[in-house]
């Protein structure tokens, strides 16, 4: 029996008394069940009669005791108190809780899924650093963060779409194509453009591929270096996102909003709702009408329009693609695009608590011998993600990028992240998972295989109990981190879980040793670690980790 089961199962308990007449209440649409500190106060508990009792009119004891009543009915509940103002505190028997081990096994892969977001269609958008170099620190955090919430998203039942914008439009673009023009020719790169042995690499490899390019003349040559070395620029950040393991469904251009005339209808679109004037000769957005700190210009005096006109008719592509979520994901330096976002799709006339959501992520350090990397060889000034797969591989950096909340700055240590111990919480994880491939290829040598007559009522010690309990949390937690867009919570969630199957190891003998016989309990444990297995695998699949079976 899982926390969801049991929340059911109160429901069902509250709308039984309702329809008795004991209690006058709304049957609450989700009952929350914690597993509680202290083992004493049973297996689970709830603070549902406190929450129902001003409503039913009732002391919260009273509502306790007409639902702890019928809890004590439900087959697999073996002692239901009622402790305090009114906490219910549940004690499941052996057998239904040791029966979660099966369960788990024989859902597989699926043990955990959910359709807490079915139906909702997202439009997540994630790294989208400029195409003018490679994927630098920052973006690689999102690259983790990013498609291991896609994954989680996923498996909540949500209709995910994976976008990564190019802003293959613009001034950096032309500083870009200019930087790549003067290194093919030898000379220095021009000001406010981009250097680094990148750069001197996309030049060489255009040149090689268009022989006759540095014959053009200047004008000619500069477009091809552009349209070109944008080509390989982004191949090259495909190839990286590939290697990461990061995947996305939309490779999105900004210069096609441009060539269309997406910008231009997008600006009408918001000016027939009413939100768009005219200034001084340029034309406004009246964000300030939902939030931001002044309106925005769409179209300057000079008729050159604005990033912020680009912004605008992005997100109305995402929204005229199907998408009723679109899901930004920022960095540091973004906090202002905030509100300004959130404006846009209310001046479209949507939800901008619903239809908008935009995260920000705060920034990484590496460090190495206790000293910041700052500098990347290849790019020149900044650490790329090429350069964070070569110092410490790519399950560390996506499990250690993704294991921590966006909202706080995170350092990786290049030291710690090469080292097998516990203070490497991937390899933490990971071990865990190891460990009990190796204890399955142990039982295999001995003849031991998980019986189908599977006795659960024998798993009955504190350690299985807690490694029980810490399975039976993994829909709630994976329903929760999609909830709230925080796949971290899986991972805090792995570690607690590895946690649980080491102390389980060291105090609870599964296979027999010596002479000893193969027993029932035996056949129990076995399962049980077969389950934790499963549910490790499952998690960090998510994150988009390995789960070796060796290390």
């Amino acid at each position: 029996m899982t926390p969801a089961d049991l929340s059911q199962a109160i429901q069902a308990a509250v709308s039984s008394a309702v329809e008795a007449g004991e209690l006058a209440v709304a049957v609450p649409e989700h009952v929350t069940v914690e597993r509680p500190k202290n083992r004493d106060h049973g297996d689970y508990a709830t603070n549902v009669a406190l929450q129902l009792a001003k409503a039913a009119g009732k002391p919260p004891r009273a509502v306790a005791e007409a639902l702890a009543e019928r809890l004590r009915g439900i087959t697999g509940v073996a002692k239901v108190d009622i402790a305090g103002p009114g906490f219910l505190n549940i004690t499941l028997d052996t057998a239904t809780a040791g029966a979660l081990a099966r369960t788990v096994v024989e859902a597989g892969e699926a043990y955990g899924r959910n359709e807490a977001l079915k139906g909702l269609k997202i439009n997540l958008e994630f790294v989208s650093a400029n195409p003018t170099g490679p994927i630098h620190i920052g973006g690689v955090r999102w690259a983790a963060v990013g498609d291991s919430l896609a994954r989680v998203l996923r498996a909540s039942g949500a209709d995910v779409t994976t976008e990564y914008y190019l802003n293959d439009a613009g001034v950096q673009i032309s500083k870009f194509a200019a930087s790549l023009q003067a290194a093919a020719n030898g000379r220095e790169a021009p000001e406010g453009g981009y250097v680094g042995e990148y750069i001197v690499d996309i030049a060489k490899a255009l040149t090689d591929a268009i022989p006759g390019v540095l014959d053009l003349p200047e004008a000619e040559q500069l477009e091809v270096f552009r349209t070109e070395g944008l080509k390989l620029m982004v191949a090259e950040i495909k190839r990286s996102m590939d290697e990461f393991g990061t995947h996305f469904d939309v490779w999105f251009s900004e210069k096609t909003l441009h060539d269309s005339g997406a910008v231009e209808k997008a600006i009408e679109r918001l000016r027939e709702q009413g939100h768009v004037f005219d200034q001084d000769g340029a034309v406004f957005l009246r964000t300030t009408d939902f939030g931001d700190d002044k309106d925005r210009v769409l179209i300057k005096a000079d008729g050159d329009k604005t990033y912020f006109a680009a912004d605008a008719a992005y997100y109305l592509s995402k929204r005229d693609r199907g998408a009723e979520v679109a899901l930004y994901m920022l960095g540091a330096d973004h906090h202002g695009y905030v509100n300004r976002l959130k404006a846009i799709a209310a001046c479209a006339g949507d939800d901008m608590n619903h239809n908008i959501e935009v995260k920000i992520g705060q920034f990484v350090k590496m460090l190495r011998d206790g000293e910041e990397v700052r500098m990347s060889k290849r790019a020149g000034n900044i650490i790329t993600i090429d350069d964070v797969v070569d110092w410490i591989g790519v399950d560390a950096a996506r499990y250690t990028l993704a294991r921590s909340s966006t909202d706080s700055t995170i350092t990786l240590d290049i030291n710690i992240l090469t080292s097998q111990t516990n203070e490497n919480r991937v390899f933490y994880v990971q071990y865990a998972h190891a460990r009990m491939s190796s204890l399955q290829r142990k039982a295999a040598d001995l003849g031991i295989t998980r019986s189908a007559d599977f006795k659960p009522e024998l798993l009955s010690t504190e350690w299985e109990n807690e490694l029980l309990g810490q399975l039976a949390a993994f829909p709630e937690v994976l329903a929760d981190a999609g909830q709230f867009r925080q796949p971290h919570r899986v991972a805090v969630y792995l570690e607690t879980l590895a946690g649980a199957y080491h102390r389980f190891w060291d105090n609870c003998q599964v296979l027999p040793k010596g002479d000893e016989e193969v027993t029932d309990l035996t056949h129990a444990r076995l399962w049980l670690v077969e389950a934790t297995r499963t549910v490790l695998a499952n998690g960090l699949t998510l994150l988009g980790v390995t789960a070796p079976e060796r290390m």
